[in-house]
């Protein structure tokens, strides 16, 4: 899906995005700005010789019927893959195992793959993309970055030799192509010691047992097990601020400070940022204290890949949005307070208060959530351990201000070294801020 932002007729403030290969198909910001909901992932396991789980085929799926929606296929990839891996990641719902993942051709040329990292992922080359220039070289691209490349539903003709010098498994739709006719392909792969073959749509006893003399390595199939069905929350990002960071990331001259502050004012664009430092697709050197660091430290041409990426997975929902506007508050409450007892800490600050409510937003522990990301050990500690530290007195601070402890908060700011009224004043001008977030992103 290609996209570009218009003005939304009315108001120059707001945009829409447009598929321009189907234009009756038109995502509009709505009013919540940020929501969370479920999202659907199933898996299939695929097994050995010996009947253990090895890897798991990842099917989309965008409701609890475990059924493959009406979808465009590079669609459902990029969905899949932006609630897979920027969310819990495709570790928490393989468990370390490696994962399938359907590739159209559109996706197959996308730059989404880099989100994957090489040694968790195989990449499925779905079996209506045709043999072409353009492929040999994107498959020679992938298999040299160390992607692991399938054929799915594959049916062997002479002019996919040149391609199986990539390609590490082939899988057979037994259905389709019956046992009988499998003769010219065991010929091809027999001598590559590379490929191996998978045998799926296995229904039954006889048919593991026949693919299995045939030299099959590996099964899917009903008779093993259906598509089990993952259930996750996704915190999404408001489109207003998805489509204002789409032009600050695009410019040619990118002005970081101005990045910087759009993810400041989206919990959901902020958390998304860190999952994709922490996917496994670039190297860390160092824990996330700022905004700002992660910005940086992914550099300019990833930041416009994460962004159109997420613009291009948006969906509706109408959740309301009072958790992470609550999570803005006190992000700038703390950053307000360090700006005035530990400037150099104001960045991590916010942070810390921006994540104060994430346990809340995802329904996950908030010890799970933080650990998924890769945050500065101080963060982590005021938002989880009893360990006193200026963060979490910034923190413990403002939730006993909103719960109307008034003794409680003295107490607490006089480790900051502040009194009540200097609480009070620095949550008007919190509050104030907020607010003009919540104007900013047109909400009521």
């Amino acid at each position: 899906m290609t996209l570009f932002l218009r003005p939304y007729f009315g108001s120059s403030k707001k945009f829409e995005f447009i598929n321009i290969k189907a234009k009756s198909h038109i995502i509009k910001y709505g009013r919540n700005g940020n929501w969370t909901m479920n999202v659907y992932t199933a898996r299939q396991a695929i097994l050995d010789r010996r009947q253990r789980v090895v890897a798991y085929e990842l099917l989309f799926r965008d409701g609890p019927d475990n059924v493959f929606p009406d979808i465009d296929p590079h669609e459902a990839t990029s969905k899949l893959i932006i609630r897979t891996q920027l969310n819990d990641g495709l570790n928490a719902i393989t468990q370390g195992k490696p994962a399938l993942i359907n590739f159209p051709e559109e996706s197959l040329h996308s730059e989404m793959i880099k989100l994957l990292p090489n040694k968790q992922v195989v990449i499925e080359i779905l079996e209506d993309v045709k043999p072409s220039d353009k492929l040999y070289k994107r498959c020679q691209s992938l298999f040299h970055r160390g992607y692991r490349l399938a054929f799915d539903d594959f049916i062997y003709r002479p002019e996919w030799e040149p391609y199986l010098k990539f390609v590490r498994l082939i899988k057979v739709d037994i259905q389709r192509t019956p046992f009988d006719q499998l003769e010219s392909l065991f010929r091809a792969v027999k001598s590559r010691k590379n490929i191996k073959l998978l045998a799926e749509k296995v229904e039954t006893q006889a048919e593991y047992q026949q693919a299995k003399e045939m030299g099959f390595n590996f099964f899917q199939g009903y008779y093993f097990c259906q598509p089990e069905m993952q259930v996750a929350k996704d915190i999404d990002a408001s489109y207003l601020m998805i489509s204002r960071l789409f032009y600050a990331a695009t410019r040619e001259d990118v002005n970081i400070n101005e990045v910087v502050r759009y993810f400041e004012r989206d919990t959901g664009l902020t958390y998304k940022l860190l999952r994709f430092v922490n996917s496994g697709s670039l190297p860390i050197v160092e824990d996330i204290a700022s905004i700002k660091q992660a910005v940086v430290y992914i550099g300019n041409n990833q930041l416009r890949k994460l962004v159109a990426l997420l613009a291009n997975a948006m969906t509706v929902s109408h959740k309301p949005r009072e958790l992470v506007r609550m999570s803005v508050h006190r992000a700038r409450f703390c950053e307000l307070v360090a700006m005035r007892k530990s400037p150099s800490m104001q960045e991590t600050a916010f942070l810390c208060g921006l994540f104060s409510l994430l346990d809340a937003i995802l329904d996950k522990p908030l010890t799970d959530v933080l650990y998924s990301l890769p945050l500065d050990q101080d963060i982590r500690d005021a938002l989880c351990s009893e360990q006193p530290s200026m963060l979490r007195a910034m923190l413990l601070t403002i939730k006993s201000y909103e719960e109307g402890h008034w003794y409680k908060t003295e107490r607490l700011a006089e480790q900051l070294r502040m009194d009540y009224t200097q609480v009070e004043q620095l949550n008007l001008q919190a509050l104030l801020w907020s607010e003009q977030y919540q104007s900013l992103i047109g909400q009521n």
